[in-house]
């Protein structure tokens, strides 16, 4: 029995794709420098400290002292010995001048003049407590500094970018076919039979 068939065939369409990829290439080029630091202006005002022993009455204490120094105290201890000799010498004139009075001046003035006289002293120092002198002036320091400004001259360079694009293609490979036969394919009339 021959049973009527229509076959189908197909083949579908195929495509074809082609890619490049891009490219992309950079180069940055050195900045150019030029960097310039001039130097700071500074200036330092300075007085000098000053520091001033004076030990002239210290050596004094310990008998070293100048000859100017010695003059003057004997010059001195002259004078007040002077002046002593004649308030002594004008009381026992004014004593014996008052001879009535008590009769005994001669007899005093002779013990007087005859004893040693007492001297007061305790206990000393050599040389003496606060004898040396000491002066001190704190020096000062002033200093002004004027800072100067970074002088920059530098250029930055732009990069050198080369771009390429991507290119994608595509095309039609293969086309999309289809084919049909018919077998056992009859086409039944009245009186009529035709095989298609």
């Amino acid at each position: 029995m021959n049973v009527p068939q229509i076959r189908l065939q197909s083949t579908s369409a195929a495509l074809s794709i082609r890619t490049t990829p891009g490219r992309m290439d950079i180069e940055q080029p050195p900045a150019e420098m030029d960097i310039q630091q001039p130097q700071a202006k500074m200036e330092i005002e300075r007085t000098p400290s000053k520091l001033t022993i004076d030990q002239t009455e210290a050596r004094a204490d310990m008998d070293l002292k100048s000859v100017r120094r010695r003059i003057e105290d004997y010059s001195q201890q002259g004078y007040e010995d002077w002046l002593a000799g004649l308030a002594r010498v004008a009381q026992d004139g004014d004593e014996l001048m008052m001879i009535e009075n008590s009769g005994g001046a001669i007899a005093a003035q002779a013990k007087r003049n005859s004893e040693n006289p007492m001297y007061d002293f305790n206990i000393g120092w050599i040389p003496s407590a606060g004898s040396v002198k000491i002066s001190y002036y704190p020096g000062s320091v002033k200093v002004n500094i004027e800072p100067q400004k970074v002088v920059n001259h530098s250029r930055p360079q732009k990069p050198d970018i080369q771009y390429t694009q991507a290119q994608v293609d595509v095309s039609l490979k293969r086309y999309a076919d289809l084919q049909i036969d018919f077998a056992n394919l009859k086409h039944v009339g009245i009186n009529y039979e035709q095989e298609i």
